[in-house]
């Protein structure tokens, strides 16, 4: 997983409440396991036309707004279902920083695991931030400081401190497993001694 620190960019703002899992990234898309090439097909009902063309409209179709690292987005985002690929689709289009005045909990936690920041900030914030997407002005994102910058303003957001050292070290579930593989070969080496028929083949 990348390691955040920091970022810089135009935000996107999608004024839209209650954006599920499955308006993030479609069913139809959910059968593969990989990571990467989801991208493309974030918001999908969106972004596209019934002919698979592009909505000049949509903001996302738009520069600068088309790389975008960025989105600020309407209360409860994530809700629905638990897929996981709908953070793996934010990640490959680029985005890597989410704000919104609340998230679904499991899509809230998947964030973090996938090495993106959500941030939780109440409306007024919210709404001073989205004129800096329609100027289409770049916002800075501190997460070691924990302020978000924009023009000659900087608000501060709140975060669990695990999770802030997850972010920071680029740590997922597997490399945090992998920081403890001392311990872990220890307990095996102690287990096996004391419980040597546990290992016996069987076969």
């Amino acid at each position: 997983m990348q390691k955040f620190t920091s970022i810089k960019g135009v935000p996107t703002y999608l004024p839209i409440v209650n954006i599920d899992t499955d308006m993030i990234i479609p069913k139809q898309f959910l059968k593969t396991i990989k990571r990467t090439g989801l991208g493309k097909n974030l918001f999908f009902e969106l972004r596209y036309d019934e002919k698979g063309n592009e909505i000049k409209d949509f903001i996302l179709n738009q520069k600068p707004h088309n790389n975008s690292k960025i989105l600020i987005t309407g209360k409860n985002f994530g809700c629905g279902s638990s897929r996981e690929h709908a953070p793996w689709a934010l990640l490959d289009f680029g985005i890597t920083c989410v704000i919104s005045s609340s998230y679904a909990d499991i899509f809230y936690n998947n964030c973090f695991k996938n090495g993106i920041l959500p941030i939780i900030l109440k409306e007024e914030k919210i709404k001073e931030l989205s004129e800096y997407s329609s100027r289409k002005e770049e916002i800075s994102v501190d997460l070691k400081e924990q302020k978000i910058i924009y023009g000659n303003n900087a608000v501060e957001f709140d975060i669990d401190p695990f999770k802030k050292k997850c972010l920071l070290e680029g740590l997922d579930d597997i490399a945090l497993s992998l920081e403890r593989s001392d311990k872990i070969t220890s307990f095996e080496k102690d287990l096996k001694n004391k419980k040597p028929w546990i290992f016996n083949d069987q076969s």
